[in-house]
């Protein structure tokens, strides 16, 4: 680029809603990615997924219409993905992907492999790391194996006898899905054979998981291989637990930060969070939720590798909290997005 010659925008491509029971959610945060990019600096195209998984694609480089809810002007409705050549073709020319998408068909690597198939480069983690994290069995199994603590947990298929190894009270879990939808606090066990039956509505693989009594506390990465942590964050939920009314409902729960734990134990949940998102070969973000024990015992509850991400979101707050505003952080995956997909275009196949 000659002297003088304006700098060529970025091409971005937002992929928001999705077909999870987190759409809303996803779109909330996309809004709040839109308001912070530049338009100077970026050219922005949204694609927006249906609840019922049809693509539509933004006319325009605005982005706002769409994901607003407000649809002007003509937008094509695609198919689903995989069959559809014109959505790689529209994911081939852009420069980098940000697919603000939570849940199943998401956040669960899904999505991941086709941007893979499409060879732009994308924020966040890649497939593998983002289907073992969505899945909370595989998730504890490995980072078991890594020597990280995490809650005991029984795991339920199609077919078996309903086990709840642990007493009351216990957790019922959808394995893969997030903000606490389908999830039950079961105190007994007619409300542990309703639990498994609203999992079970949700997933086919459902846990039974011990309740860990302790502070929840929450940490952002940021990073690829040499990732950094957020401050530790509180979560004080107004409900029993931190359901998925707390999370979201106005007033429904008070976010604390930094926690109110002692500075080794806050160090300490920073180096596991870390070693966790190394563990699971996560890249670019993620936020890692835990209980801290009564008697300082840290234990793992899940990975986020797509956590909501408005400005007030928990994400945003934690690294605001640690010297790092929204705007930057966006930047931040950006980059790291395109660094991961410069190294990795490097490898011979």
């Amino acid at each position: 680029m000659s002297e003088g010659q304006p700098r060529r925008k970025l091409r971005l491509a937002l992929v928001a809603g999705g077909r999870s029971s987190e759409h809303d959610i996803s779109l909330a945060s996309a809004r709040s990615v839109l308001e912070a990019l530049d338009p100077d600096r970026y050219d922005v195209t949204t694609i927006a997924i249906g609840r019922d998984g049809r693509w539509e694609l933004e006319a325009g480089s605005s982005g706002h219409a769409l994901v607003s809810g407000t649809k002007t002007g003509p937008q094509e409705t695609l198919p689903v993905p995989a069959e559809s050549k014109e959505v790689a073709t529209t994911l081939g020319a852009v420069d980098v992907v940000l697919p603000i998408l939570h849940g199943p068909f998401g956040e669960d690597g899904t999505v991941q492999g086709l941007l893979e198939l499409a060879g732009v480069p994308y924020i966040g983690a890649g497939v593998a790391a983002s289907a073992v994290c969505m899945d909370k069995d595989f998730t504890k199994k490995v980072l078991r194996e890594s020597g990280i603590v995490v809650a005991r947990h029984h795991t339920l298929r199609p077919g078996d006898e309903i086990q709840n190894p642990f007493g009351y009270p216990v957790f019922v879990k959808p394995a893969r899905l997030g903000s606490s939808v389908g999830i039950t606090k079961a105190h007994d066990e007619d409300e542990l054979r309703a639990g498994v039956e609203l999992a079970q509505q949700h997933d086919d693989k459902v846990l039974v998981e011990e309740f860990v009594a302790g502070t929840e506390v929450e940490c952002g990465i940021l990073g690829n291989r040499t990732p950094i942590a957020s401050v530790v964050g509180e979560i004080v939920p107004h409900n029993e637990w931190y359901d998925y009314s707390a999370k979201y409902d106005e007033g429904g729960s008070d976010i604390i930060v930094p926690a109110r734990i002692d500075d080794a134990t806050a160090k300490h949940v920073q180096d596991i969070a870390a070693d966790a998102f190394i563990a699971t070969e996560c890249e670019g973000m993620a936020r890692i939720d835990f209980f801290v024990r009564e008697d300082g015992e840290v234990v793992l509850n899940e990975i986020n590798t797509i956590p909501g991400f408005t400005e007030t979101s928990v994400y945003a707050r934690l690294f605001e909290a640690s010297g790092i505003p929204y705007a930057e952080l966006l930047q931040r995956l950006i980059d790291l997005a395109l660094e991961r997909h410069e190294r990795r275009a490097r490898l011979k196949y």
